[in-house]
């Protein structure tokens, strides 16, 4: 039994808490007993994880190719690591060369821009903005 001795505004309590059985306590203040019930403790809040979808398209992309048949990935530009695509800088039928901006991808917090490893035309654009990509994703296809 705990025993507390507290003056408020002037007046003179004698407090012990005695038993605490779940959410029930006897506690005898000035020799007078009590009954009280304590509310639970609240328990932390748990973060809620909100996860962004990838924004789709109603129609297929005008950049897909035509035939939607199986695409040779085999010379697809692949990203170097997980991220986010933020911008598309080519479309299909696109000339590129050696070196030039063709995708930027976000990770990490920072825009990395992906360039094209050899020259030649863009034949299929795999990802769309928004995409989120994981390391070795093809990108665009370049043949």
């Amino acid at each position: 039994m705990k025993e507390y001795k507290y003056t408020i505004n002037g007046t003179k309590y004698e407090v012990a808490i005695g038993d605490i059985v779940d959410n029930i306590a006897t506690v005898c203040v000035n020799g007078e007993e009590y009954r009280v019930e304590m509310e639970p403790e609240a328990e932390p809040e748990k973060k809620k994880v909100v996860v962004r979808p990838v924004a789709q398209q109603a129609a297929a992309p005008s950049d897909a190719p035509a035939s939607a048949g199986p695409v040779n990935t085999n010379n697809a530009m692949k990203a170097p690591l997980p991220g986010v695509v933020t911008d598309i800088k080519v479309a299909v039928g696109d000339e590129v060369k050696a070196g030039d901006v063709v995708v930027v991808l976000e990770a990490m917090k920072m825009a990395n821009n992906l360039e094209a490893e050899k020259s030649g035309k863009v034949t299929a654009v795999l990802v769309q903005v928004g995409a989120s990509v994981m390391e070795d994703t093809p990108l665009v296809v370049i043949e």
